[in-house]
């Protein structure tokens, strides 16, 4: 499970295991919102999300409740409506997880971390002027954003 911004297109952060639970998708949108600096801010981004078990769960909408997070799922069958984290998706099977072959679980998260990492900090995107995600995101750090989505 990744998060994006859609704005950068960074990746904030992801989680990885053998299974994804609402708890799981709650911690990651707060690891999230600390790592913008955004856990205890007023005005925090929109959450987007599939309709997957972990996102309809109670404990994930409590969380979303708990921390006043707006959390917005896209109808069922569109994942148009989530383009850039399919987006995402499709250059992580391509270019990772599609290109290997694990031997293991801790195979596949050194190979999936160095991805992750890569992806912020080489891969230039042409809707950010071809700069990487972490160079577009501290050239507009502090800058007044209008509208701020994240998708996961």
């Amino acid at each position: 499970m990744s998060v994006i911004d859609v704005f950068d297109k960074s990746i904030i952060d992801y989680y990885m295991s053998y299974s994804c639970t609402g708890s799981d998708a709650a911690s990651l949108i707060r690891r999230c919102l600390i790592r913008r600096n955004l856990l205890d801010s007023e005005g925090k981004p929109v959450i987007r999300t599939d309709n997957g078990p972990q996102f309809i769960s109670n404990v994930f909408e409590e969380s979303c409740e708990e921390i006043h997070i707006y959390h917005e799922r896209i109808p069922i069958r569109t994942p148009n409506k989530n383009a850039h984290i399919e987006s995402f998706h499709r250059i992580f099977e391509d270019e990772c997880i599609g290109v290997y072959e694990f031997d293991s679980y801790k195979d596949a998260y050194v190979e999936v971390t160095r991805f992750m990492k890569g992806y912020n900090t080489n891969r230039l995107h042409s809707s950010l002027k071809y700069k990487t995600p972490n160079e577009f995101y501290a050239q507009n750090l502090g800058k007044e954003i209008e509208s701020m989505v994240i998708h996961l």
